[in-house]
């Protein structure tokens, strides 16, 4: 039997939705009206239902975000927007708060869950409990290794894991970021996260000396797995996330096209193990390349374990796709060492001495030299250029730039007073439509008439590759209008398009698995609505939330978890050996001058930040 992989892109509204359907995407997940883990990226159930009808025609699937956390005076709300969702034709919705859980099972209400990764679903003993909650669907950290996923996999083997592959890094694991709250009062874990991650510091040590000043210490580069994508599906991974709710179309349209075509060349390469999870054949009018989408640089994480160069230090902004060297400087121009295309309008960018990032515009391109809207300071010839805008290729994304098709037989049955068509897709799916039919006799054969009618499909999602056509004996050349094969076709293709779709199941099942205790405090349990505080009390859990809970002292509760370390990251990793050449506490000091702590235990191989 084959595993069916799922390729899920991000949907920031339903035209995002919609392009990433349209370029490959076996599922998409966008934002409920509320509560969805970006308060930028809400949706209207209307579009959210719309969303749904145009999925379910290519047997794709649409999961809605619910995954903060809930106030008290917001559960009746949420519940409401959850029936909604159910019945808009969501697939599934994706949640972190135990309480809302907790509220569906008791309500019976009949939609699908996935646990978030704000649910930090990081060990065997964690996919195992929320496997006893009910849940099919696990969205994994980020920070797993590949032989971890396998690891919970081989543990836990029917409960299906989602990885994210591609897009931007939180530098702490999902779920367990508080510094946004503490330093501005917007919880990361209310969909407002503002970015803290992103900001310059300045490394101290135990004496206030400077080891690194005003870099991007806690800024990672962006996930790209594109070329690890069999051995996660090996490992056990079922579905392939794309990180991006709040990109435009332009990136989801380009990276969806990417890993659409890996996965495609993977279920090639061993169809008897993998198939797609969705229909439909998709074909471009571009070239994917995920250099030119929005990125930081890329790192595989800890794909294989901890890797050199995690992170972005010297900035949060976007690359974009290495182009070539400064070759020689010409007055108000400059020639580059590359095989590149360049095109008037292009963004370019490089970093000059003092490590900034520097953008300019393409004024001009005449071949491989080029002529800047102004010319840089710093630019010298060695220089290394980035492209972070590619004129040619957005105006290529800015137009209809794919097209999808399901591939379908068709066989019509010709008897003396009727009409029957038959269309199978490719799972094989069959619709049958029947039109009653005078018999008259042409006087030439009828075949390549009827084919050709039967053919015009160009306004729908199908493409037929074969015909057959059979007729009752005694019958001699047939002839049948044309009028007539127009109606029948159409009404089998619009039978085919309400035919698919999948009903969404939730499993209400009664927890076999202890509660684990994950957490040394109370507030890294996110518990902040009653429903959620008891839900963990009857496990003998004591559960609040940072967000809700103004007893909680602030100075030096832990405000982010982290597996990404700054030792490691610049070359002084204990676990090889390594002796730094300062003394510890360190201290990350913002700009502003305000001060975090930083602290390491490397028995568990993680880098914890204080208030």
């Amino acid at each position: 039997m084959t595993t069916p992989l799922e390729l899920l892109s991000p949907a920031r509204n339903l035209e995002c939705g919609i392009n990433a359907i349209d370029h490959g995407a076996d599922a998409v997940y966008i934002g409920a009206p509320k509560f969805g883990a970006r308060a930028a990226a809400g949706n209207s159930i209307e579009d959210i239902a719309a969303l749904c009808s145009y999925a379910h025609r290519f047997d794709a699937k649409v999961y809605v975000t619910v995954n903060t956390i809930i106030y008290d005076d917001e559960i009746e709300e949420t519940l409401t927007m959850v029936k909604a969702l159910k019945d808009a034709g969501a697939d599934a919705i994706l949640l972190q708060d135990m309480g809302l859980l907790s509220l569906i099972r008791k309500q019976g209400i009949d939609i699908r869950v996935h646990a978030s990764t704000q649910t930090n679903n990081r060990t065997v003993q964690k996919v195992k409990w929320l496997r006893s909650m009910g849940i099919r669907r696990v969205v994994l950290a980020r920070e797993l290794s590949i032989a971890e996923i396998a690891d919970i996999h081989n543990a836990v083997p029917d409960v299906e894991l989602e990885v994210f592959v591609h897009g931007a890094l939180c530098v702490s694991y999902s779920g367990q970021c508080y510094a946004s709250q503490h330093c501005f009062t917007r919880s990361a874990n209310r969909g407002e996260c503002a970015q803290f991650c992103r900001m310059a510091f300045s490394l101290t040590d135990s004496e206030n000396n400077i080891i690194e000043k005003s870099r991007h210490l806690l800024s990672l580069k962006d996930m790209a797995q594109i070329d690890n994508l069999e051995r996660l599906a090996a490992s056990g991974a079922v579905s392939f996330k794309i990180e991006g709710r709040l990109k435009d179309a332009d990136y989801v349209k380009n990276v969806t096209a990417a890993y659409s075509e890996r996965l495609n060349a993977l279920c090639r390469r061993y169809p008897e193990k993998y198939r797609r999870a969705s229909m439909g054949k998709c074909t471009y009018t571009f070239k994917p390349d995920i250099q030119k989408s929005f990125n930081r640089g890329f790192t595989t994480y800890f794909a294989d374990g901890r890797q050199a160069s995690m992170a972005s230090l010297n900035t949060p902004k976007a690359l974009g796709e290495p182009v070539g060297k400064v070759k020689e400087i010409r007055g108000n121009s400059f020639n580059v060492s590359s095989t590149a295309t360049f095109s008037n309008g292009d963004g370019l960018c490089f970093f000059n001495s003092r490590h900034e990032l520097v953008g300019f515009r393409v004024n001009k391109a005449e071949g491989n030299r080029l002529y800047p809207l102004a010319m840089p300071r710093d630019i010298k010839a060695g220089t290394q250029l980035y492209r972070n805008h590619d004129q040619a290729f957005q105006a290529l994304l800015s137009k209809p730039s794919a097209s999808r098709k399901i591939s379908v037989t068709m066989s019509l049955r010709i008897t003396p007073h009727a009409l029957t068509l038959t269309m199978i897709d490719e799972r094989g799916g069959s619709t049958t439509a029947s039109m009653a039919y005078e018999p008259q006799t042409a006087l030439k054969p009828q075949e390549d008439n009827i084919k050709r009618q039967l053919l015009k499909l160009g306004n729908t999602i199908y493409q037929c590759d074969s015909i057959e056509i059979d007729t009752a004996d005694g019958m001699e050349r047939p002839f049948i209008p044309s009028s007539l094969l127009s109606a029948i076709r159409r009404e089998v293709t619009e039978k085919a398009i309400h035919r698919t779709g999948t009903a969404p199941i939730y499993i209400n099942k009664v927890s076999e698995e202890l509660c684990p205790r994950e957490y040394a405090a109370p507030y890294l349990y996110n518990a902040a609505n009653a429903e959620a505080i008891e839900f963990y009390n009857e496990a003998g859990i004591e559960a609040d939330a940072l967000e809700t809970h103004s007893g909680i002292a602030a100075h030096g509760i832990t405000i982010m978890q982290c597996r990404y370390c700054i030792k490691a990251e610049l070359g002084y990793c204990t676990k090889y050996g390594k002796k730094t050449p300062w003394r510890e506490p360190l201290k990350l000091v913002l700009d502003g001058g305000r001060e975090f702590t930083v602290t390491f235990n490397c028995k568990r191989c993680e880098m914890n930040i204080l208030a």
